[in-house]
């Protein structure tokens, strides 16, 4: 089977599952890793150290950001053009994508160095955290291009069905840092330091396994300088569509730093049980997105070849798939919720609270599922108004106000309310876009 037939002639489950599955699998590595690392960090026993590696989250997350721009926006772009047969398009975009990831990594790199003491007391250190946050941050900044770089191929080879290339590369990258967290953390006793450079060197490995992969396995992608040309509504369009996609990557910090503020006010340990809370929803709601950005090469295909039945019949089955799985896992957490919540934290106070939060959240899980299948269409076809709209929406302005609003009039509930309540209201305006640009 080639990858043209598996785009426009493979049954829509069997296609869809060999794209979106090893996707979903690159998100449950990734969630392994970020909490294996966060126990080697731990693990120190040094309260500043851990608080000074938490504090340059915000760093790290605005990378991931910054490579989406290059890695969905051309991978939308790339998507619509093998559907319509212009494989020396994509060809360029590719090319283009990847060393304006470089060239930013790279930018990005000298201006974290430039302002670095700014930098780092905007994201709140103090005389106690600052030298190990300086150390994090100082070989953070040094290794930018490697993480924004990363995100480029691993997202542009599943345009060409690579799906399974594109994990083993993201596997590979995860393994490699979590073997190497406790030889630097711990028995080289680098500490901060340490973790950093452990994340540096697994996003290496990944992109030197990607590089191998595009040269050895891609017949229509491209790393050389010579495949670099696009025109200028393509430019437009990688941007118009990355820059919302990296919006959401921001708007989730926005959104947890927007509840604990009005949390706060109730008590420490409600803010602890959120914490808690959004760890185990995010195992969901990262599967859910396996599946989402999974499909996405199939939909930007059909939409750019003009296969509109072949599209639908590829929407229904997504929006089948994401509402079938928050269904089946809400209803297994909601029974056992208190069980989960123990698992990271046995305080009578935190697990009664806890469970409201997460049950809570369950509830609109399938609304979630509808906002992520219409946001990556959207994004899939090139549409970026509605792409843009629901990047900002769920947990940006809808949130925003629903908090502002439930909270005066219903306090403490209406704060744990808020995100569900921002959930069906999205999954109502992307249902109404959806029929607006159809």
């Amino acid at each position: 089977m080639n990858n043209n037939d598996l785009f426009e002639k493979t049954p829509i489950s069997k296609a869809y599952f060999k794209l979106a599955l090893p996707v979903v699998l690159s998100m449950v590595i990734s969630l392994v890793y970020n909490m294996v690392d966060t126990y080697f960090v731990a693990q120190t026993q040094n309260t500043n150290l851990v608080a000074g590696v938490s504090l340059c989250a915000p760093i790290f997350t605005l990378m991931i950001a910054l490579g989406d721009i290059f890695g969905i926006g051309g991978s939308s772009v790339i998507s619509r053009l093998f559907g319509q047969k212009q494989d020396k398009e994509g060809k360029n975009v590719s090319g283009f994508c990847f060393y304006s990831a470089i060239i930013c990594g790279i930018l990005i790199s000298i201006l974290m160095l430039i302002a670095k003491d700014p930098i780092l007391t905007l994201l709140g250190t103090n005389k106690a955290t600052l030298p190990y946050a300086s150390q994090y941050y100082t070989y953070m900044a040094l290794g930018a291009t490697l993480i924004i770089v990363s995100l480029t191929p691993s997202n542009l080879m599943r345009t060409e069905g690579l799906a399974t290339e594109s994990m083993l590369g993201t596997i590979i990258g995860s393994i490699v840092n979590i073997i190497l967290d406790p030889i630097f953390i711990l028995y080289l006793n680098m500490g901060a330091g340490g973790a950093a450079i452990a994340t540096i060197i697994g996003y290496f490995a990944s992109d030197l396994v990607f590089i191998y992969l595009v040269l050895k396995k891609s017949k229509k992608l491209s790393i050389s300088l010579k495949h670099t040309h696009i025109t200028k509504s393509e430019l437009i369009s990688i941007f118009t569509i990355g820059i919302p996609a990296s919006i959401t990557n921001l708007i989730s910090s926005f959104a947890m730093a927007l509840t604990n503020n009005y949390l706060v006010t109730y008590g420490n340990d409600k803010v602890a049980a959120m914490g808690i809370v959004l760890k185990i929803n995010m195992i969901v709601l990262l599967v859910m997105i396996g599946f989402a950005f999974g499909a996405q090469p199939l939909l930007g295909y059909n939409y750019g070849s003009g296969n509109i039945k072949r599209l639908k019949e590829i929407i229904r089955f997504d929006l089948l798939v994401e509402v079938a799985f928050a269904l089946c896992t809400s209803i297994i957490l909601a029974l056992f919720t208190p069980s989960f919540i123990k698992l990271f934290m046995n305080d009578s106070s935190i697990v009664q609270s806890g469970t409201v939060m997460l049950r809570c959240l369950l509830l609109s899980s399938p609304c979630v599922g509808v906002i992520l299948v219409f946001t990556t269409l959207f994004q899939s076809e090139g549409k970026a108004l509605p792409a843009f709209i629901l990047s900002i929406g769920r947990q940006g302005i809808v949130l925003l106000l629903c908090m502002i609003v439930l909270a005066n009039i219903f306090g403490y509930v209406g704060i744990i309310c808020s995100q569900m309540i921002a959930d069906i209201i999205t999954a109502v305006i992307s249902l109404i876009l959806y029929k607006a640009y159809k």
